[in-house]
């Protein structure tokens, strides 16, 4: 059914924001349904946190220099003189939950997922809102990379059951703490001759965090970006382990991923694991982002028994999915120190991809039944009529605001619904009910109390 839009001067939706029409609601239905349940299979429970966290939880987590907390967070302070925001991502919330309810004295680990709405100031395109919605997963209390693998192996079966083809995985380890604090000093070694090559910004994360370098999708730093040294030849023992371990792992789930030596994900709060998630990459190539050719005389990446990073010359596929490892989040929010893993899914993204590509999803069950009425004594039997029919479990559609017989079978023959019930003042004192069989126009009178039992005997012959 196709809407059209009102263009007269009235008050719209805030930009960067979007409805949910009755139309596309079977696309949120379905892919919400498919998450949930392979989440609940593999023992995952539903949590919701509030819309509205205070805005020291992430001060403390996304870290100085992040956009989020730079530019695109909705924060306000409230009458009572608190200051909250409007949650732009879903891990913290989740850990501080974590705390707040003492959730470690809970078997470990702890398997959570979620899906809700996000909130970022961000300049609006296709697939990229003010207001996002994500599916995630979150394992809260296992330092086991296993994890880090089956988080990554649950969000591609989720693509893959909602019928995405062609997908990708970018992964990257960030290293623990003395991984990065090597890493940190070889970028600002190389930054640092370079420094008038840099954006505004970067200038200023140059001193604050030069990760964020990294992660800049301005075009000059992109191109210092692929000449900057690679992460992994900076792990330390334990996190090249640990890596190596997660490859062998997505190896044998037979995930196909490829490394990226300069990802990072837009939160300081990561370490070890970081993964990004893509469709459409049709010829199973290197996702790797932004990048062109290796070095000058630079040979791709292979420390030790780590493979080759490849580079891809294509333009990059839809990133859908992301996540990665946090050990050090719960402890930095007053928790004990806790291991934890974690990753989610932008719906908005993978159903303006589902709509675009028209793949098909289930569609909502039609009515098999249509109750026409007629006269004020059906109207008011109508409902508990149709109360019967809801607990038999027979799907019934009705105009109970119409009173004409003949609008309301017009409707009923719209819906191709293989029977109509007809209601009638005489009917209704009588205690009985005209079925007819819509296709041939035969009807019969049936008794009210036993006219659930007959139509469902009926429908067990009829095609839907």
């Amino acid at each position: 059914m196709s809407i059209k839009k009102n263009t007269k001067e009235t008050i719209q939706t805030p930009k960067g924001t979007h409805d949910v029409l009755p139309a596309d609601e079977m696309y949120w239905e379905y892919v919400r349904h498919v998450a949930s349940e392979i989440a609940r299979f593999y023992g995952f429970n539903r949590i919701e946190t509030p819309h509205l966290e205070k805005t020291e939880l992430f001060l403390h987590t996304l870290g100085d220099s992040t956009d989020v907390i730079e530019k695109q967070m909705y924060s306000f302070r409230t009458r009572g003189g608190d200051m909250l925001t409007l949650r732009p991502e879903g891990t913290a919330p989740v850990a501080r939950a974590y705390i707040q309810y003492g959730m470690h004295t809970l078997p470990q680990p702890v398997k959570l997922y979620y899906d809700g709405s996000f909130f970022r100031h961000e300049n609006p395109q296709r697939g990229r809102y003010r207001e996002l919605h994500q599916f995630g997963l979150e394992v809260l209390g296992e330092e086991d990379v296993v994890v880090d693998a089956l988080i990554i192996r649950l969000l591609h079966t989720i693509l893959e059951e909602l019928g995405f083809e062609n997908i990708a995985v970018q992964v990257n380890s960030m290293g623990d703490d003395e991984s990065q604090s090597t890493y940190r000093k070889e970028l600002v070694a190389f930054y640092k001759k370079r420094f008038n090559s840099l954006c505004k910004d970067c200038k200023r994360r140059f001193r604050e965090n030069p990760f964020r370098l990294l992660d800049c999708k301005e075009h000059g730093c992109v191109e210092l970006r692929d000449e900057a040294p690679h992460m992994i030849k900076s792990l330390s023992e334990v996190s090249k382990k640990r890596f190596k371990t997660l490859l062998e792992f997505l190896d044998e789930s037979k995930v196909p991923y490829f490394i990226n030596p300069h990802l990072v994900r837009g939160f300081d709060y990561y370490t070890d694991t970081v993964f990004e998630i893509f469709v459409n990459c049709e010829d199973g190539s290197s996702v790797v982002n932004d990048t062109v050719t290796p070095p000058d005389g630079e040979t791709p990446i292979a420390t030790d028994d780590i493979p080759p990073v490849i580079i891809s010359q294509k333009s990059s596929p839809i990133a859908v999915a992301a996540g990665g490892r946090y050990d050090g989040l719960i402890k930095s929010l007053g928790g004990k120190q806790t291991p934890a893993a974690g990753g989610a899914i932008g719906l908005d993204r993978i159903i303006l991809e589902m709509k675009s590509r028209q793949m098909p999803v289930p569609l909502a069950p039609k009515p098999r039944l249509f109750l026409v009425q007629l006269g004020p004594a059906a109207k008011k039997k109508s409902f508990g009529l149709l109360e019967e029919f809801r607990r038999a479990g027979i799907l019934v559609a009705e105009s109970v605001s119409k009173d004409s017989i003949k609008s309301q079978l017009r409707i009923a023959s719209k819906l191709e619904v293989p029977y109509a019930l007809i209601l009638g003042q005489k009917e209704a004192l009588d205690g009985t009910v005209i079925l007819r069989e819509m296709d041939v126009g035969m009807q019969e009178t049936v008794s009210l109390k036993d006219v659930a039992v007959v139509v469902k005997g009926k429908l067990k012959g009829k095609k839907l």
